[in-house]
């Protein structure tokens, strides 16, 4: 106990950090990438292409990092993806500068490829410490957002024009900075180790993957981090162009997508004791809600005040399903289990986040923003249903135990 508390205060506020300066750079990008898209794109539907091409290097990523990361150590591996953050971050600065859609776009693969490996900050987290303190060292994690609801947005709007001619180039170049800090933090990680023991050994890798993805709550943290993150990606690309066409300043989308971003991540102070307090499927339940709430909004008015509170809600919703869905699954695998149980998690989750993006920009380009809410309304539903669905399958089988002890004990006293 005493070793994983000293993981904790040790490596929890490095991977808060990295966590902070990975999403410090995708909030600027954001914030940036579709209106830079969209003045660069030779057809105007493809705005959203540079988002959605970091969503698709993230899924393809995903497993190979994992996998990677078991042989090398996470520790190695994070250090590793960072040459490809900062890689992103000049090619796609000399793009901009050579007004190349293409090669903007190409910068964005290498800033995905780098949030592939980055998105495992959060298990290497949860895995550092005992079961009571996982949630929290998720939340503790996903903090680090909080840095980059002000960071990105504030940087992208600072720096738009340090280049002339270039608009956004200084932007994307801040961010090769920032992954270079990213690099300087993870240098002290000392995540520990658990070696194998012969009968992992003997046994493999442990459960075959659908075994482990049978279990109902595996089936609910998938489904819900996926979708929770698909919705919340495909209502966020569209901001930026939703906002431009109802003739908002920059520096309105900015402030919006700020709020959005700290909505994201500022709940994090609380999410893990709210979990701990009140149980994950209720605070996931309230995520679905929030995202409800969202879309009426949205669809009450194109204000600055309704984008603003419709964005920060539905980062709120996000939160919490995905810290929620997050800790559901680190109750389904075993130590020897959890690469493979996370590549396969992330790889589905980047799935969806990637069709969300690919689809969105199009989407709000051809029928509006109204469509855009409107259609995300049953996969909230949906959401909603399958938490209920795991909450009261697990009260049955609690019941079901409860009587199995009791025939138990009948039986011996008699």
């Amino acid at each position: 106990m005493t070793f994983k508390m000293n993981s904790f205060w040790r490596n929890v506020p490095l991977l808060a950090t990295s966590q902070s300066l990975m999403m410090s750079s995708m909030s600027l990008i954001l914030t940036a990438a579709a209106l830079v898209g969209f003045s660069l794109a030779p057809d105007k539907s493809l705005a959203t292409l540079p988002v959605a091409v970091i969503f698709i290097a993230v899924m393809l990523t995903s497993i190979p990092a994992a996998l990677l990361m078991d042989r090398i150590g996470r520790k190695n591996g994070f250090m590793l993806a960072t040459f490809f953050g900062m890689g992103g971050g000049a090619v796609a600065t000399y793009g901009i500068i050579q007004a190349d859609f293409w090669l903007f776009t190409a910068g964005g693969v290498l800033v995905g490829m780098f949030n592939g490996f980055g998105n495992y900050f959060r298990f290497a987290a949860a895995d550092a410490v005992d079961t009571e303190h996982k949630s929290r060292a998720i939340s503790f994690v996903m903090l680090g957002g909080v840095v980059a609801a002000i960071v990105g947005p504030n940087l992208a709007n600072l720096t738009q024009d340090s280049i002339p001619d270039a608009p956004f180039a200084g932007s994307y170049m801040s961010i090769i900075v920032i992954y270079a800090l990213a690099l300087l933090a993870l240098t002290f990680l000392k995540l520990p180790t658990a070696p194998k023991t012969s009968d992992q050994v003997t046994a493999g890798q442990g459960r075959s993957l659908v075994t482990i993805a049978s279990q109902p709550k595996f089936i609910v943290a998938l489904i819900c981090a996926m979708l929770g993150y698909g919705v919340m990606s495909f209502v966020m690309t569209a901001t930026p162009l939703a906002m431009n066409h109802h003739a908002h300043s920059f520096s309105d989308t900015s402030f919006v997508i700020q709020w959005h971003v700290l909505g994201m991540f500022a709940p994090s102070f609380v999410t893990g004791h709210l979990i701990h307090r009140f149980g994950v499927l209720k605070i996931m339940f309230v995520g679905g809600v929030m995202g409800l709430m969202c879309v009426a909004i949205n669809l009450l008015g194109s204000s600055v005040p309704h984008y603003w509170a419709a964005l920060t809600l539905l980062g709120i919703s996000w939160n919490f399903l995905f810290i929620g869905s997050t800790t559901l699954l680190t109750e389904t695998y075993a130590q020897q289990e959890r690469g493979k149980t996370q590549a396969m998690n992330d790889f589905v989750i980047f799935t969806t986040v990637t069709i969300s993006s690919l689809t969105a920009g199009t989407l709000q380009h051809h029928f509006g923003w109204q469509v855009i809410n409107v259609g995300v309304v049953p996969f909230l539903i949906f959401i909603l249903l399958c938490i209920l669905w795991l909450g009261n399958k697990l009260r049955r089988d609690e019941r079901f135990t409860e009587s199995q002890l009791q025939e138990v004990l009948s039986e011996h006293e008699v």
